[in-house]
């Protein structure tokens, strides 16, 4: 069979939940199904790295999408022709997108629905993109994944869709996560926080992850005085980041840390040097940080809605995201009680056996086999 996958999300240096579910899978079931032939369609100049076997054909199609014009011309013309081209049986998308043209059977990947929870956060075409296209996207697909419980509840909830039809394939962590020793973490220290220990938060700096009223509080030392650090890493999204920086920062400059965008390797480092990972979004339809934090014997702090209570199970502290005082209460609790902080890193290692790429790669063929 010949199995097109669009794989335009495998970014060398920045793959996040999509990217890493895609490179995850789709490295496990290529290798082990070589009776199989995968096309990849790409959207820009490839990493070889991604060419998991000789089974893998790599394709690049015109043009780079990243745009609601270019997504268009993408999906309904570039990889409607190919797979014509190239006499697909299934076409999978990992990233939610669909052609409506194509009459090839197709699986959508539909991580979540952020489109209709925090429409605010995505530039206007953009949304627009997104209100009239996935609604269509999801009648179009013949199944669809997506990567948590929570998840699949709102896509039966919000659309006429068949219940049998929507499967749950979990995210996990990857081996590159591990607890450090001492002098491993206080040399991280020393080079992100001048030696002090931090909490780190993890994620584009964009109002469904942070909003401006939390960053204003963890940037008051008077209301939140700690020894920790705080270190945030992710992309600056708002418009109005740096005017919110420049105004709130000249005093707390010793205590608050922007990274910015950082390498996977850099991220595992950061993760395992922290004290804390305060991962407090208003919306996720996973929460990979939340597995990468407790891989690395590192409590966690994170929201009590959508599917991060899901993920974190009875292994973290849960807070409500729209209080300050829910989170600034939690992060006293893992300041002030050492115990507290043991038993949630045992309650980690215990929880992330629910989680593999392995059994998630086993299940995600076996949705593939019954569409063959």
């Amino acid at each position: 069979m010949i199995i097109a996958i669009n794989t335009r999300l495998l970014l060398t240096g920045r793959m996040e939940g999509i990217g890493r579910f895609t490179f995850e899978i789709l490295k496990r079931i290529t290798t082990k199904h070589k009776e199989h032939t995968f096309i990849f369609f790409f959207d820009r100049p490839y990493d070889s790295k991604f060419v998991f076997a000789e089974n893998v054909i790599p394709i690049v199609l015109f043009p780079p999408s990243r745009h609601p014009i270019l997504w268009f011309w993408y999906f309904e013309y570039s990889i409607s022709k190919a797979l014509k081209k190239y006499h697909a049986d299934l076409f999978i998308s990992t990233d939610g997108w669909m052609s409506l043209k194509t009459k090839v059977k197709s699986l959508q990947v539909l991580h979540d629905l952020h489109f209709l929870n925090s429409p605010e956060s995505l530039p206007y075409l953009t949304r627009k993109y997104y209100r009239y296209f996935f609604p269509r996207f999801i009648q179009k697909a013949n199944r669809i994944v997506t990567v948590s419980n929570f998840s699949r509840n709102e896509i039966l909830a919000n659309y006429p869709v068949d219940e049998n039809t929507v499967d749950v394939v979990f995210n996990s962590t990857r081996t590159e996560y591990h607890p450090l020793n001492a002098d491993e973490i206080l040399h991280i220290r020393n080079e992100y926080s001048s030696d002090s220990p931090y909490f780190l938060f993890i994620g584009p700096i964009h109002p469904r992850k942070m909003r401006i009223e939390l960053l204003k509080l963890l940037l008051n030392t008077k209301r939140n005085r700690r020894p920790e650090k705080l270190l945030i890493t992710g992309a600056h999204m708002w418009r109005n980041f740096g005017a919110l920086k420049k105004s709130s920062i000249p005093d707390d400059a010793q205590n608050i840390i922007f990274t910015g965008y950082v390498s996977e390797e850099t991220l595992f480092r950061i993760t395992a040097g922290a004290s804390c990972l305060l991962y407090v979004s208003l919306y996720e339809g996973f929460g990979i940080p939340i597995l990468e934090a407790m891989s690395c014997d590192v409590p966690v702090i994170t929201s009590n809605c959508s599917a991060m209570s899901e993920v974190a199970g009875d292994a973290a502290l849960l807070v409500n995201p729209e209080s300050v005082n829910s989170i600034a209460d939690a992060i006293q609790r893992i300041q002030t009680n050492p115990n507290l902080r043991k038993e949630l890193i045992q309650k980690g290692r215990i929880n992330l056996q629910r989680f593999s790429w392995d059994k998630s790669a086993e299940k995600f063929w076996k949705i593939i086999e019954q569409m063959l």
